[in-house]
């Protein structure tokens, strides 16, 4: 997710969504999924969204119950899916690894004495996206029509890329690389109730009078998904050694810290792996029988699970006026 302490930096405010009408959004698909993923397994029984085959699709009440926020709002979202695994990241994949591995032992301690609560809230922290979720969301979106990519490495790194090159109007992630990934306008808050948050980039260089390079250098001071940040360098004291010093290689030398993979991490986030190799058809036409069918008869989870999303799909059609859809 990045280190929250750009929330500091970031210059972030509320947005309704009558501002975001007819707006493109590309969605980190993995950060969207997962939260709708962690908060179906916290909250409902496992026997809802597990299979006679023992396959486990939470991931599609997620979808559902996520896909009408933008519909209602008239926003047309383009999901982006992490391809592989940049190797400045692996340490961060290995922590992530490590904390589901403690929550399950911790799952199973509060099983044995009987906690059904702490359970269950332990088992939201073990949820990763297997092939199976991968998968099912894929083919449900296809029957909803939704477009999505498939990123060559970062999904928010090809989020980024959509929305500084046009293709997109924002990008849209809880994950604070977004901004130094270079995106230009990001929406955060995109699964939470209530209104979702803007991020924006250049006024947040303005707020510290600093260029993007320099943004750079202070998250990589405080620490980012690819590198660990130095020990005392919070958002102000992260700020105020860039601009003192000019960058990161001037605050090294002038205080005496150091970056590891500096340069690699910099360079990562300058030019990363993306791709224009791709092609956007936003005439949604969404075959709702189709992902009825393909939710509940194919996959098992009980159609009243999911039948108040569908519902909301199939009014927002007419509300917002993307019956132009069909």
């Amino acid at each position: 997710m990045g280190n929250a302490d750009l929330r500091a930096v970031a210059a972030i405010e509320d947005i309704p969504f009558s501002e975001l009408s007819g707006s493109v959004v590309a969605v980190d698909a993995h950060n969207w999924l997962y939260r709708y993923l962690t908060t179906t397994v916290k909250f409902t029984a496992d026997s809802v969204y597990t299979t006679s085959d023992g396959d486990e699709v939470a991931n599609l009440l997620g979808v559902v119950q996520g896909l009408p926020k933008f519909f209602e709002a008239d926003m047309t979202p383009v999901l982006v899916f992490d391809g592989g695994v940049t190797d400045l990241k692996s340490d961060e994949v290995e922590r992530r690894r490590e904390q589901r591995k403690k929550a399950e032992e911790r799952k199973q301690e509060a099983e044995e004495a009987g906690d059904s609560v702490e359970a269950a809230r332990l088992e939201a922290r073990t949820q990763r996206l297997t092939d199976t979720i991968h998968e099912t969301t894929r083919g449900l979106l296809d029957r909803l029509d939704v477009p999505y990519i498939e990123a060559p490495a970062e999904g928010e790194a090809q989020c980024a890329h959509m929305a500084a090159t046009g293709e997109v109007d924002y990008a849209g992630s809880e994950d604070y690389d977004t901004m130094t990934f270079g995106a230009p306008r990001t929406l955060r808050q995109l699964t939470s109730k209530g209104h979702p948050e803007l991020m924006d980039l250049q006024k947040t260089l303005e707020k510290h009078d600093i260029s993007y390079e320099q943004l750079v250098d202070v998250a990589l001071l405080m620490g980012t998904d690819f590198n660990e940040g130095v020990t005392g360098y919070g958002p102000k004291t992260a700020v105020k050694a860039v601009k003192e010093h000019g960058d990161i290689w001037g605050v090294m030398e002038a205080e005496d810290v150091y970056v590891a993979n500096a340069d690699r991490v910099r360079e990562l986030f300058f030019d990363p792996p993306v791709t224009d190799d791709y092609e956007l058809d936003l005439d949604i036409d969404p075959d709702l029988d189709a992902a009825r069918a393909y939710v509940s008869a194919e996959w098992e989870v009980p159609a009243e699970e999911v039948e108040r999303g569908f519902e909301r799909i199939e009014e927002s059609l007419v509300q917002t006026g993307l019956d132009d859809w069909t």
